[in-house]
């Protein structure tokens, strides 16, 4: 669901690199702190090292035509994805347009899609189009951007919530001037951060974080949003990965910076960018309204961070 008409050059793709490199920054980090030699203070080195942990993870054909009910405004070929964008007045018209068109509509979906459709929100769809998506020469597919104005800042979950098999987890990074992003109909919570874990942690932090989210998702009943980051863009302490650059804040969104570069910042303010992560595991009982965001005025550094301290030996 989108709120406003969706025209192609408001459709476009963005290189997996740089959304890997923002999950790389923003991501839960492990520290390591080496104790000094207490017999020779003044020459001891103090030694740190930082573990990040993160996986790196041609022309538009516009119609317009009337089906069921439905509206296809516009059809667009957009990289390796066919977009349409539909209309609709009735939840069973869609549904039958979705069907008819090779999509499997799950038990439960018209009544997600008729509370959108009251919302006079119009459907983006995309399909994968393989034949295009050889040309690329990829094996994966490549972040799918739409770009668009509204006074609804808000993420749609519930229609991915009806096919689900079981709880999804999601990701949110969002970028702005003003202060980290928070959500309004659910609690926004921070993550346990900052404790010392035992140095076996090391090899095994991947298991050890999943195991923490699990028992913070539980704690909250599965009923709030979790912050995993929230920081300048221009610095960190420590560094999971390097700042993100001008060009691909704005190839992001970012596109306030007006500097489309590939200059970084590593001290005061820098591009004005603030980041914040937010993560969420939900289902149709625990999360039966989309989310709503909003932006605050806080600009309090936070991160997921885990410290380890070697004894000096």
């Amino acid at each position: 669901p989108v709120p406003t008409f969706i025209e192609r050059k408001q459709i476009g793709v963005v290189e997996t690199k740089t959304v890997d490199h923002l999950d790389a920054y923003t991501a839960p980090r492990l520290v390591e702190y080496h104790d000094e030699d207490p017999c020779y203070p003044m020459m001891a080195v103090r030694r740190g090292e930082r573990l990040a942990t993160a996986q790196p993870a041609p022309s538009s054909v516009p119609r317009i035509a009337l089906y069921k009910g439905v509206v296809v405004e516009a059809t667009y070929d957009v990289g390796e994805y066919d977009v349409s964008i539909l209309s609709a007045k009735e939840s069973d018209g869609l549904t039958s347009w979705l069907t008819d068109n090779g999509y499997k509509i799950p038990q439960g979906a018209e009544a997600v899609l008729a509370s959108y459709i009251k919302q006079n929100m119009r459907f983006f769809v995309a399909k994968v189009n393989l034949d295009r998506m050889k040309l690329t020469g990829s094996k994966f597919l490549r972040p799918l951007q739409v770009r668009y104005e509204t006074a609804k800042f808000m993420l749609p979950l519930r229609l991915g919530t009806v096919n689900a098999n079981g709880p999804q987890d999601l990701i949110i990074y969002a970028l702005n001037r003003g202060g980290r992003v928070e959500t309004t109909n659910y609690r926004t919570v921070k993550l346990p951060t900052g404790m010392d874990v035992p140095l076996y942690v090391k090899a095994e932090f991947g298991s050890f974080y999943k195991a923490m989210f699990d028992k913070a998702v539980a704690d909250a009943d599965m009923r709030a949003v979790f912050t995993e980051y929230a920081w300048d863009m221009s610095w960190c302490d420590p560094c999971a990965s390097a700042p993100l650059s001008n060009r691909e804040l704005v190839e992001l969104g970012a596109r306030w910076i007006g500097n489309d570069d590939d200059g970084r910042f590593y001290g005061g303010q820098g591009a004005n960018a603030f980041v914040t992560r937010l993560h969420v595991r939900y289902d149709a009982e625990h999360f039966p309204e989309d989310l709503a965001l909003m932006e605050t005025h806080d600009r309090e550094n936070f991160q997921g961070r885990y410290v380890l301290r070697h004894p000096w030996t």
